[in-house]
């Protein structure tokens, strides 16, 4: 469970440093209770901090669930669930890798 929360907070801490980098903002004024409009963050701007984060974390922000976030916890949560899909389908793919393919039985 600790280990949960440190990666959230590592997470959290990677999210809001590239916000900070993309907006030029102080890296202390970008936390994780913070709304979009609290950091004079607009749609514009918005795409901008989407395609930093896209490439901080190698995943693909889907366009209708971008549009809905406007609070960097939301933005948090959103890399966090696609990170964890990401892992999911790494080991999933893993798995069937390493699984011995199927024989058919053959007759006596």
């Amino acid at each position: 469970m600790q280990r949960q929360l440190n990666e959230r907070v590592a997470l959290a801490d990677r999210v809001t440093r590239v916000i900070a980098r993309t907006q030029k903002l102080p890296v202390e004024a970008v936390t994780i209770n913070k709304t979009f409009e609290e950091l004079n963050i607009d749609s514009l701007d918005g795409i901008n901090i989407l395609f930093a984060l896209e490439g901080e974390f190698d995943i693909d922000i889907p366009d209708d669930a971008a549009r809905s976030i406007k609070s960097i916890r939301e933005m948090v949560d959103g890399v966090e669930a696609l990170l964890d899909a990401k892992t999911a389908k790494q080991v999933a793919a893993a798995g069937s890798e390493a699984a011995p393919p199927e024989t058919p039985d053959k007759p006596a």
